[in-house]
C-alpha cells in the first residue's frame, strides 16, 4: 500500500469510455436508426429512459430480440400491482438456449466452464447444454412435472443446476434452490413453503480440502418435504445420495432419453423462480419472480451495464442460494460463456479467484467487496490478463480504498463496476457501465429505466444527504408477489408501508449532484448519535482498515430517554493480534478523525467471529436484539448463518466490559 495521501472520495479514477464497440453503444446506435433518438451522454440516455418508460422498455424488447408479441407495455402502472405487457407470452429458458427453430451456429462453442474442489473440471458446449436441457425436460415430464409444479434443488454451483433449472423453466414449472451448506431446518423453512414435487440434490461436497457429509441433513430435508414425490440424485463428492434417500432417481436416469429443446410459452408474469430473503428468524420471504420481468431486466443489466457480449467469459463467485446465481447465469442470454467455481473461494489462498480468472480469460469478474479488501490487506498482487474488461462487486459497499487497490494493481483500463440491488428485484438499481465514469468510493449512478432517488422522512427527494433508497416507478422485475401471500399484505408491508405507491428498499443512500451515489448500509442499522446519522458501512470501512482487525460489527443501543445511548464495537482480530489499550486507542482515533467524535465507541471488545447470513450480510439487527435481552434462538436461525455459535461471546463481552467500567 502506498503511504501517499489518497485522493478524495468522488475523484474520477476512470473517465467515461467511448460507447463504441460496447453493448450500450450498440443500443444507442439502434435507437438512432430505429427510433430516431440520439443521445450524447449516459445521463441523457438515463433521463430519457425514465421519462419515456414505455418507449424504453419496448426498445429493450425489440433491440434484444425478445421472442413474443405484445400490444402495449402497461396494463397498470400502480405500485404495488403494476401490470407489464398484458397478454404477451414468452419463455425465459428459450432465450437462454437460443432460437430453437434453427440449429445453433455456435453449437461447438463452450457455454460453461466449471471448476470444482469436489471433482475434475467440466465443460459444456452450447450444443451440449441444449441437448442436456432437452433430455432433463423429458425426464421431468416422466416424473409428472408440468406447468406450475415446483422443482427445487439442494445443489452447489455446478452445470447440472443450470441444466435442470432451464428444463423446469421450459415447462413453465417453478424453480427454487438452496445451497448444500444450508442446514436442514433452513432448507425446509424455505422450500417447504412452495410444496415442491421434485427435489434434485447432492449428499456431499468438498470445501477446500474438507469433505462435507450432508447425508443426515438430506434425509431430514426429504422427511420435511412431504410434497416431494421424487428425489433426483446427483452423486457429487464422497457420499452417494442413496445413502440418505434410497429410492432416489439417478441423474443419468433423468437424462436417459433425449428430448427436443422445446419451451412452452407462458404469460409475462408466470412464475419463473422463487428467491428467499436471507431471513435470520421465522420463515423467510418467498419472493416470486416472473419469466418476462427477469428476462427484460437481465437483458438490460447484462447487455447495457455489465457489457456481457457473445464470446465473453463471465466469472462471478456465487452459490445457488444467492440472487447473484440467477443474475450471473443470465449472461447466457448474451451468448457469453459462464465460468463456475464451486467450493471455498479462498482456497488454497487469496490468489485462487484471480488465478482462475487469468486461466480462463475472464472478461467480467465479479467478487465481493470483502474479498477485495482482504486482498488489499494481505498484500496480494493479482495477475493482469488482457481479456479482463470489468470487475463487478456487490453484496456490500466497497470502501474507497478498495477502488484504489483495483486501479493500482489492474490498471486504468479496467472498469470497476460496483452495483447494488437486491434479492427482492433480482437486479441492480444503481451501478456503472462502460459509458460512465468511475468515481472513487461511489457508484456511478442509477441504472437505465429505473427512477431511483433518496427520500427523507417526509417523502421528499434529497441530494447531498442520506435518505431512503426508493424507486418511484415500476420496474419489470419487481416481484410478482410473495408465495401464499393471498391478499398481498405481506408484500405491501415489505416495500410500500412507508411511502404509499413508492418502493422503499431499506438501504441508506446519498446521491451527489452529478448523479453518483454511496450506499452506506441498511436503514434499519443506521447509527444516529446526537443527530449525526451514519451508515454502518462507513463505520466498518474505517475499523477494518486497521491491520489487526479481520472483521467487525457495531451495535447502537439507543437511550429511550433521548440520550446518546451505547455504541458497542465488536472486533474479530487477525491471528496473533491482541486487543490492548494501544489498539483501542488507534481504533478510536481513526473513528474520531475520519467519521466524528460522536461515533467513538463506548466499548470495544473481541469476539471469535462475526455472525453473517450465508450470503455474507452481518447480523447487525439480530445481535442487537440479543443484546437487548431476546433469546438468541428466537432471532437467529443457527443453520441459516455462519458464526452463530459466537453470539454468546457478544453477550459476555458486553457484560464484562460494563463491569470493568468506561472504555
Amino acid at each position: 500500500m502506498s503511504d501517499a495521501a489518497p485522493p478524495p472520495t468522488g475523484t474520477v479514477l476512470r473517465a467515461a469510455g467511448s460507447p463504441e464497440g460496447t453493448g450500450i453503444g450498440g443500443f444507442r446506435a439502434w435507437l438512432a436508426a430505429e427510433r430516431g433518438t440520439t443521445f450524447g451522454s449516459y445521463d441523457e440516455l438515463w433521463r430519457w429512459s425514465v421519462a419515456e418508460p414505455e418507449t424504453f422498455w419496448t426498445s429493450i424488447w425489440d433491440h434484444f430480440g425478445v421472442r413474443g408479441d405484445y400490444e402495449r407495455v402497461f396494463g397498470s402502472t400502480a405500485m404495488p400491482g403494476a401490470q407489464w405487457f398484458p397478454g404477451a407470452t414468452l419463455n425465459y429458458a428459450e432465450h437462454m438456449l437460443g432460437d430453437l427453430d434453427v440449429p445453433p451456429a455456435d453449437a461447438d462453442r463452450v457455454a460453461i466452464i466449471a471448476r470444482s474442489q469436489t471433482r475434475e473440471p467440466v465443460e459444456l458446449t452450447f450444443g451440449e447444454l441444449r441437448e442436456q436441457v432437452g433430455a432433463a425436460r423429458a425426464g421431468l415430464v416422466r416424473l409428472g412435472v408440468g406447468r406450475g409444479d415446483r422443482v427445487v434443488a439442494y445443489l452447489p454451483h455446478v452445470p447440472e443446476a443450470i441444466v435442470v433449472f432451464l428444463a423446469a423453466a421450459s415447462l413453465g414449472a417453478v424453480w427454487a434452490a438452496c445451497a448444500p451448506e444450508f442446514g436442514a431446518r433452513s432448507v425446509v423453512d424455505r422450500l417447504g413453503q412452495i410444496e415442491p414435487s421434485v427435489l434434485v440434490a447432492v449428499a456431499s461436497y468438498r470445501y477446500g480440502d474438507k469433505v462435507v457429509d450432508q447425508r443426515e441433513e438430506l434425509a431430514t430435508i426429504r422427511a420435511g418435504l412431504p410434497s416431494v414425490g421424487h428425489v433426483v440424485a446427483l452423486d457429487y463428492g464422497d457420499h452417494p445420495v442413496t445413502d440418505a434417500v434410497p429410492d432416489a432417481v439417478a441423474w443419468a436416469e433423468l437424462l436417459a432419453e433425449p428430448g427436443p429443446p422445446e419451451c412452452d410459452a407462458v404469460p409475462f408474469e408466470h412464475p419463473l423462480y422463487v428467491l428467499f430473503s436471507s431471513g435470520t428468524t421465522g420463515l423467510p420471504k418467498a419472493i416470486v419472480h416472473g419469466h418476462g420481468g427477469i428476462l427484460l431486466e437481465h437483458l438490460r443489466l447484462h447487455g447495457l451495464h455489465l457489457d456481457s457480449r457473445p464470446g465473453d467469459r463471465v466469472l462471478w463467485f456465487t452459490t445457488t442460494a444467492w440472487a447473484m446465481w440467477n443474475i450471473t447465469i443470465s449472461a447466457l442470454l448474451r451468448g457469453s460463456t459462464l465460468v463456475l467455481l464451486d467450493g471455498n473461494p479462498l482456497w488454497p489462498d487469496l490468489d485462487a479467484q484471480w488465478a482462475l480468472g487469468a486461466e480462463t480469460g475472464a472478461t467480467l469478474m465479479g467478487v465481493s467487496p470483502g474479498y477485495l479488501m482482504a486482498c488489499r490487506k494481505a498484500g496480494v498482487v493479482p495477475p493482469r490478463w488482457p481479456a479482463l474488461r470489468q470487475i463487478g462487486t456487490t453484496g456490500a459497499p466497497l470502501p474507497a480504498e478498495g477502488f484504489d487497490w483495483v486501479y493500482e494493481h489492474l490498471g486504468p483500463d479496467v472498469l470497476l463496476n460496483p452495483i447494488s440491488g437486491g434479492t427482492d428485484v433480482c437486479s441492480a438499481f444503481v451501478g456503472g457501465g462502460p459509458w460512465q465514469p468511475v468515481y472513487r468510493g461511489e457508484m456511478s449512478g442509477p441504472c437505465l429505466g429505473l427512477d431511483v432517488a433518496a427520500f427523507d422522512e417526509a417523502g421528499d427527494p434529497v441530494v447531498g444527504q442520506l435518505g431512503e433508497l426508493v424507486v418511484r416507478a415500476p420496474m419489470p422485475s419487481m416481484p410478482v408477489g410473495f408465495w401464499n401471500d393471498l391478499d398481498g399484505s405481506r408484500y405491501r408491508g415489505a416495500y410500500f408501508d412507508v411511502y404509499p405507491g413508492i418502493w422503499r428498499h431499506g438501504d441508506w443512500v446519498e446521491f451527489t449532484e452529478r448523479g453518483s451515489c454511496v450506499i452506506t448500509g441498511r436503514s434499519d442499522a443506521t447509527l444516529n448519535r446526537g443527530g449525526v446519522r451514519l451508515g454502518t458501512a462507513e463505520f466498518y470501512a474505517v475499523v477494518e482498515d486497521v491491520d489487526e482487525v479481520a472483521d467487525s460489527l457495531v451495535v447502537h443501543l439507543e437511550d429511550d430517554a433521548g440520550g446518546p445511548g451505547e455504541l458497542l464495537l465488536f472486533v474479530a482480530l487477525t491471528p496473533g493480534s491482541e486487543l490492548d489499550d494501544d489498539l483501542r486507542s488507534r481504533i478510536a482515533g481513526r473513528l474520531r478523525r475520519e467519521l466524528s467524535p460522536r461515533h467513538v465507541p463506548d466499548l470495544v471488545a473481541t469476539v471469535p467471529a462475526v455472525p453473517r447470513t450465508l450470503t455474507g450480510k452481518k447480523l447487525e439487527k439480530p445481535v442487537k436484539q440479543v443484546l437487548q435481552g431476546r433469546p438468541a434462538g428466537e432471532v437467529i436461525s443457527a443453520d441459516a448463518v455462519t458464526g452463530a455459535d459466537a453470539v454468546g461471546a457478544f453477550v459476555d463481552a458486553v457484560r464484562d466490559g460494563r463491569s470493568a467500567g468506561p472504555a
